[in-house]
């Protein structure tokens, strides 16, 4: 199942890109994304902790992705 993935922040610097295409297994859930996504991208481990958004709303480890979803990696922003 093929996602298109937005990265913001200090994430597009780890990362190199601000979007990519990224599969899962159908079905796949926001928590299995992440581990999945880590072990190829083990960069972003050096995050603590994102948000992540599916089409644009902010969704829980639980939620179940589908196939062209857009997933927006959003990690914390501090400003002054």
């Amino acid at each position: 199942m093929n996602l298109k993935v937005l990265l913001f922040g200090i994430a597009t610097d780890l990362i190199g890109e601000k979007s990519i295409f990224f599969s899962v297994t159908p079905s796949a859930t926001v928590l299995e994304f992440k581990v999945l996504f880590q072990k190829k991208y083990p960069q972003l481990k050096e995050i603590n902790s994102y948000a992540i958004a599916i089409n644009e709303s902010y969704a829980s480890n639980e939620t179940v992705l589908k196939e062209n979803d857009i997933v927006a990696i959003i990690p914390p922003v501090s400003g002054g």
